[in-house]
């Protein structure tokens, strides 16, 4: 990853020690985690469990990017924030949690809204993006910046009892030598307005968005330390109601590029 590399120190030794104890990982997965620097887009419902289980993983730098503040009807879900936070920047709740959590790890703050201006002028500080929005234009921005600075996508979405993740890896080829699938070959174009009703219409339970963002926190920390298979051209579906998870894979289609 990005950075100067620094070694591991004896409290990050035992702090990361059941990482540090599985042969995949070990001490060279640690420092690859500690080098990292991942940008988490939203510090909501997928963010929260996101940030927190990055930052205990020992992620070196966590940026967060969300123009929201803290309300009521937040908490249900948004673990990371609490009753003591409510009127707050959520970017800022989020950092202080962190910080209680493990303050080894360095946060950069970002009030605004993620776009692709934002991307041209900051994405390169990251290797890294996971994207936790809750609305199609963020996240088609996302995976267009993504996709354009060549660094990894992992992206996720919930409905009111199901959830999806998948990791995007679109400028690189995968083992049958084809470029691996884009954001657009899943979904060539944003659903009309209105048409998917947001959790604010429609309600969502809230244990649904830890499922969800704690896979997504796997699947990074899979990407980081380069161990597993990650869901590079699959996309997981997760169905609360019924307790089922399904995989289905999907390709490349011709001519979707972010540039066009």
């Amino acid at each position: 990853m990005a950075g100067m590399e620094e070694h591991l120190t004896p409290e990050e030794i035992e702090r990361y020690r059941r990482h540090i104890l599985l042969p995949e990982v070990g001490g060279t997965g640690q420092q690859k985690l500690k080098n990292a620097r991942v940008l988490v887009i939203g510090a909501g419902g997928l963010g929260a469990p996101v940030l927190y289980y990055l930052a205990a993983a020992g992620v070196g730098t966590i940026g967060i990017i969300d123009d929201d503040r803290v309300s009521l009807s937040n908490l249900q879900r948004q673990v990371i924030h609490d009753s003591g936070t409510i009127g707050d920047l959520k970017t800022e709740s989020a950092r202080r949690s962190i910080e209680k959590l493990n303050p080894l790890v360095r946060t950069l703050n970002f009030e605004e809204r993620f776009s692709l201006e934002w991307a041209d002028r900051h994405l390169s500080l990251f290797d890294l993006v996971v994207d936790g929005s809750d609305n199609f234009d963020t996240r088609y921005a996302a995976a267009d910046a993504a996709e354009i600075a060549k660094v990894p996508l992992v992206t996720g979405a919930v409905g009111r009892f199901d959830g999806s993740v998948t990791v995007l890896k679109p400028y690189e080829a995968g083992p049958d030598g084809n470029p691996n699938p884009s954001y657009r070959d899943l979904f060539p174009e944003r659903p009309p307005e209105g048409l998917i009703p947001s959790c604010a219409e429609a309600g969502i339970l809230g244990a649904l968005t830890g499922v969800i963002g704690t896979l997504m926190a796997m699947e990074t920390l899979k990407v980081i330390t380069g161990i597993g298979e990650p869901l590079v051209g699959r996309l997981m579906l997760y169905d609360g109601l019924s307790a089922r998870f399904d995989t289905i894979r999907y390709k490349r289609r011709a001519g979707t590029a972010a540039a066009e």
